[in-house]
């Protein structure tokens, strides 16, 4: 089992590599290009969704909830990676690990490469590619 340790390193330090790009791009606004990106900027920043229960808010704010949530996502993955290499825990549970892995982000994968754009397609499939590399070199070193 010594090759899925190098593949699933390197995954879990594109997962914290793209945690942090993708947190960075939560302080930053694209300015409007023209006229109709301008008034639709301005509606999701200010209109105010009643959404039940007392909650109102803006489209925006939802975004910022959402999009925070894959920067958790793959700080938590990351970490929980690196940790369970660092402490040498048997091969049975890291192939467990691994697919546990491959399934979450290959079901985000198929919802990046559905909802969003290039970007953050490639990251997310440079993680899953890396995390298939390494269940497929941990089952050969059995």
């Amino acid at each position: 089992m010594k090759n899925y340790k190098t593949w699933l390193k390197t995954a879990a330090v594109f997962q914290l590599i793209i945690a942090v790009v993708h947190a960075t791009t939560l302080f930053f606004d694209l300015p409007p290009n023209n006229e109709t990106e301008k008034q639709l900027s301005q509606l999701m920043s200010t209109y105010q969704f009643d959404l039940g229960g007392g909650f109102h808010r803006t489209m925006n704010e939802l975004i910022i909830g959402l999009s925070s949530c894959l920067s958790l996502l793959c700080t938590l993955a990351g970490l929980i990676n690196l940790y369970l290499i660092r402490k040498k825990v048997d091969a049975d549970i890291m192939k467990g690990i691994i697919s546990i892995n491959l399934i979450v982000f290959g079901i985000l994968f198929v919802l990046t490469v559905i909802f969003t754009f290039l970007f953050p397609i490639i990251q997310i499939g440079l993680i899953l590619l890396f995390l298939v590399l390494s269940r497929l070199s941990s089952r050969k070193d059995n």
